[in-house]
């Protein structure tokens, strides 16, 4: 074991689609803490992690089932025009009751359960990469369109209704953008590695940055930074990777909760 595991050719595959995955949370995270719908990660990878678990028991890949359930829900929820957190957290309930049912029902049993919350990134390949990619180009296709939207939606919420704006579009069109990127990153870093992603990266440039764009580069960097941390230290000291995962963002936001705010 070592640090020359990092660089081993069995490990490039999940390297590289953690790194995409990486790169792509953290400014959806952004957009989700302006919103005040943090929870969404959540919510939607709990839905990922249980039709990602069905998919599994009929010889679906995860990272092919997740998307099914997290996209049910950004509709179900974008199209009941449902706002804040109140309707990801009966997502977080739903999706750990069937989880749990589907566990005890079929014969993947609760392991198969725990791999899906503790991430299968050591075991990821072509698809999981494609997959990855998918998200990460989605991504830097859609972020630049429907962040101005959003960002005018939430200072000036009553634009949309006198302007006659079509809102729908970009408020479900990012829904969606959600609900696939927790179910790619659940199939990959884990339910929490995942949540961790969108949270805590998020979180800090909030509180450090006074701009956008400074913001986002925070974002980016940080998640980016901290995942490819924890990818070398999970395998330095041969531990589970989605912990790791959480560990090193949680210690690198200590640092920020600690700062005092100026004035």
């Amino acid at each position: 074991m070592g640090l020359s595991l990092f660089f081993d050719p069995l490990f490039r595959l999940p390297l590289a689609a953690g790194v995409l995955v990486a790169l792509a949370l953290p400014p959806i995270g952004l957009l989700l803490r302006l919103r005040g719908e943090w929870l969404a990660a959540l919510g939607l990878a709990h839905l990922a992690a249980a039709s990602a678990l069905a998919g599994l028991a009929v010889g679906i890949p995860a990272v092919l089932g997740g998307p099914l359930g997290a996209l049910a829900g950004a509709l179900a929820k974008g199209l009941g025009r449902a706002r804040g957190n109140t309707a990801y957290a009966f997502m977080i309930l739903t999706g750990w009751v069937l989880t749990l049912l589907i566990a005890a029902n079929t014969p993947l049993g609760a392991a198969m359960g725990h791999a899906l919350v503790d991430g299968q990134l050591y075991l990821a390949g072509p698809i999981q990469l494609a997959a990855a990619a998918v998200l990460a180009l989605l991504a830097l296709a859609a972020l630049p369109w429907l962040t101005p939207h959003l960002v005018r939606a939430r200072f000036f919420p009553r634009n949309e209704a006198a302007n006659r704006q079509p809102a729908w579009r970009w408020h479900l069109g990012f829904d969606l953008l959600v609900a696939l990127g927790m179910a790619v990153a659940t199939a990959t870093v884990g339910l929490m590695g995942a949540f961790a992603l969108v949270l805590v990266p998020a979180w800090a440039a909030f509180r450090l940055a006074a701009g956008w764009r400074l913001a986002l580069v925070i974002s980016i960097g940080g998640g980016s930074l901290g995942y490819l941390l924890a990818f070398a230290l999970a395998l330095a000291l041969d531990q589970p990777f989605g912990p790791v995962l959480v560990a090193v963002l949680l210690i690198g936001a200590l640092p920020v909760l600690l700062r005092r705010r100026p004035g």
